[in-house]
C-alpha cells in the first residue's frame, strides 16, 4: 500500500495537479471569506468565528475532491496500466487504499493553510483571543470526516468509467446526494423527519461541528467510507 501511496503523491506533485488543487481551494475560500461582500464574508458578519468557512468548505470539496479522484482508476483503465498494476505482488485492497489515502493526504495539505484563519479570527476577537475553540476544533474534525467520505465516493466513481469527465460528474452527483440529498428529500416531503435527514452527511457534519463528538457520527462517516471502498474493491475485482 505504501508504494502505491508514494506513487500517487509523487504523481500529484510531479504535475500541476497537486499545486492547482491547493491553490484553487485556498483562492475560492479566500475570496468568499475575505474579499467578496456577502453572507460568507467574515469581516461583514461582525463575529470572530469561522462559521462561514465551515459552511462553504463542504460545497467547495463537493467539486474539488471529485476533480482529484476522477483519475484514480479511470486514467489507469484508459492508459491500459491497470492490468499491469494488478499483476504486481500487491493486493487489490492495497492498491485501492493506496490511491484513497494519496488523495486524502493531498486534500488535507490543501486544508492545512486554513489554520491561518484561526490565527486571524483570534486577533480579530474582542478581546484578542476570544473565539470558540470547541466549535472550531469540532468543525475541523467534521471536515476531516467529510474528506474521508467524499474521497471514498470519488475513488469508487473513478471505477465506473474510463472517461475522467464522466467519473467526475458521477462523483459530484453521489457526493451531493450523500451530503444534502436526504435532507432535501425530507424537505420535499414537507416533514422534519430526523430519521431521513440523518441518513445524509450534512446532519452528521453539523452535529460534529457543534464541538461534541458523538460515536454515532463517527460510526456514520467511517461506515460510508468503508462502504464505498468496499464497492470499489468489488467493482475492480469483477473486471
Amino acid at each position: 500500500m505504501l508504494a502505491i501511496l508514494k506513487r500517487e503523491i509523487n504523481s500529484f506533485f510531479a504535475t500541476s495537479v497537486g499545486y492547482l488543487v491547493i491553490a484553487i481551494f485556498l483562492v475560492i475560500n479566500g475570496v468568499f471569506l475575505w474579499v467578496f461582500k456577502g453572507d460568507y464574508n467574515i469581516l461583514d458578519t461582525g463575529f470572530a468565528d469561522l462559521n462561514s468557512f465551515f459552511e462553504l468548505a463542504p460545497w467547495v470539496f463537493l467539486f474539488l475532491i471529485p476533480a482529484v479522484t476522477m483519475r484514480a482508476f479511470s486514467d489507469e483503465k484508459k492508459m491500459g496500466t491497470f492490468e499491469l498494476l494488478i499483476t504486481k505482488p500487491i493486493s487489490l485492497k492495497s492498491i485501492v487504499l493506496g490511491k484513497y489515502f494519496g488523495a486524502v493526504i493531498l486534500i488535507l495539505l490543501a486544508l492545512l493553510p486554513t489554520l491561518l484563519y484561526v490565527f486571524t479570527i483570534s486577533k480579530l476577537g474582542n478581546p484578542v483571543g476570544n473565539w470558540d475553540l470547541g466549535s472550531t476544533l469540532g468543525s475541523y474534525i467534521g471536515l476531516l470526516f467529510l474528506v474521508l467520505a467524499y474521497t471514498s465516493i470519488g475513488v469508487f466513481a473513478s471505477t465506473l468509467s474510463k472517461n475522467q469527465l464522466v467519473a467526475f460528474i458521477i462523483a459530484v452527483f453521489l457526493c451531493f446526494f450523500m451530503y444534502y440529498g436526504f435532507e432535501g428529500i425530507a424537505s420535499v416531503m414537507n416533514t422534519s423527519n430526523i430519521a431521513i435527514a440523518s441518513l445524509g452527511m450534512k446532519a452528521h457534519f453539523n452535529s460534529v461541528a457543534r464541538g461534541v463528538l458523538d460515536t454515532r457520527d463517527i460510526i456514520y462517516f467511517v461506515s460510508v467510507s468503508v462502504l464505498f471502498l468496499t464497492f470499489t474493491i468489488f467493482k475492480l475485482g469483477k473486471e
